[in-house]
């Protein structure tokens, strides 16, 4: 019925297209961390991570010494906090930072030229000290300050000394990520490209071991002067290199005009444009981070601040951001309670429709292929990020890890 000929023409309509779906693989393999932690470049250290849980901890043991008392302090529902209260002081003790970056940008600030490359080069060091750490992160990386022409050179020149200084000292991290700030041009992220390019070649790194990070900080980054949404070009302009796009709550919020006192991840701006990333990110492979608070447990604030964080985390989490930033060491305790806890209210269900899915059994619920890969890929969440076991997840709904990766298509 159709010949050579005809079968031809219709490929050649169709390339466009076939192009077009390689640039959406669908999602990551890889494990997505929960946070990412930003720690002034000065303030750095091999022993950061360790001491970010130590007083994670220390901040548990004073105001919430009891599973009840956490969960009143934190303004979450009893349900599950019996099962959290432990797992979360094990994340605490054992891996407290899932990922961090090395900041040079607004958490160091402007300094002398020398004193930057100083701190540059034992920032190198320190990183590849952690690196061989048994609490080290999933993922590290360094925000340099940006590509914008007053910038550019120092954050580039920072960059260099500190790779160079991890490579002399034993070497980066598996899993190393450069943050770019205030990105608002496709140049940007091809320069991005370009420049981590260069610097694997400089150092002996292997092609595709430096990856790029965006923060989506003003608003001509998510719409741009021509009215298109900016964004999905910065993903695709990265050219499998983007790791993820990060929200920054206060920058943006100010560039759009919000009074500080209504600056917030849950600014109808906010929301916004956080849905306009997560769009332009989906079946790209490249995650959506939400931003922070600035509001920290210090002092007699902490139940306030653990509650509002922790409310934060939980609206983040329904609306499909899986990570945010975390700015003290006490946002540990609420980011790690309110994750593990939705991941812990969601696996009874989620186990269940697995189940039925994969026996193909009546339920009250008809699942596609498609809701099955996202159950699949809950449940592989939850496991990651220490909110329960696989052996609970067999248990549950009698998948291993082997079946579950396969119905989530990782």
């Amino acid at each position: 019925m159709f010949d050579e000929a005809f079968r031809s023409d219709v490929d050649a309509r169709m390339a466009p297209a076939d192009a077009q779906a390689q640039w959406y693989p669908g999602e990551a393999g890889s494990r997505q961390p929960v946070h990412t932690v930003y720690v002034p470049a000065d303030q750095f250290s091999a022993a950061t991570c360790t001491q970010w849980g130590e007083q994670a901890l220390a901040l548990l043991a004073e105001h919430a010494p009891t599973p009840a008392a956490l969960a009143s302090a934190a303004g979450l529902a009893p349900d599950h906090i019996v099962d959290v209260y432990p797992r979360l002081a094990t994340k605490l003790a054992s891996q407290p930072l899932e990922d961090v970056r090395i900041d040079f940008e607004d958490g160091y600030g402007l300094r002398p030229d020398p004193e930057e490359d100083e701190t540059a080069k034992a920032a190198g060091a320190a990183l590849a000290e952690l690196a061989r750490r048994p609490d080290a992160p999933l993922l590290a990386g360094t925000r340099i300050k940006g590509l914008q022409a007053a910038t550019r050179w120092r954050g580039l020149n920072t960059l260099g000394l500190l790779l160079s200084s991890a490579v002399e000292h034993g070497g980066l991290p598996e899993r190393f990520v450069v943050t770019l700030p205030k990105v608002a041009h496709v140049a940007e992220v091809q320069t991005g490209v370009r420049v981590l390019q260069h610097l694997e070649a400089e150092l002996g790194l292997a092609s595709g071991a430096l990856r790029l990070e965006l923060q989506i900080e003003v608003p001509q980054a998510v719409y741009g002067p021509q009215g298109a949404a900016v964004v999905a070009q910065l993903v695709h302009a990265g050219r499998g290199r983007i790791e993820g796009l990060h929200y920054g709550t206060y920058d943006f919020s100010a560039a759009a005009g919000v009074v500080a006192g209504y600056q917030s991840l849950e600014h109808p701006l906010a929301d916004h444009a956080k849905a306009v990333m997560q769009l332009a990110a989906a079946q790209t492979g490249v995650r959506v981070s939400d931003g922070s608070t600035n509001v920290i447990p210090f002092g007699s604030d902490v139940a306030d601040a653990w509650r509002l964080h922790a409310r934060l985390v939980s609206r983040a989490l329904e609306r499909a951001l899986y990570q945010g930033w975390d700015l003290h060491p006490g946002h540990l305790v609420s980011r790690y309670a309110a994750t593990y806890q939705f991941y812990r209210a969601q696996l009874g269900p989620s186990a269940a429709r697995l189940k039925a899915y994969n026996a193909k059994a009546a339920s009250g619920v008809m699942d596609e292929p498609a809701t099955a890969q996202a159950l699949a890929n809950a449940v592989l969440r939850a496991v990651d990020c220490g909110a329960c076991s696989d052996e609970e997840v067999f248990a549950a709904c009698g998948l291993d890890r082997a079946g579950l990766l396969v119905l989530a298509r990782r």
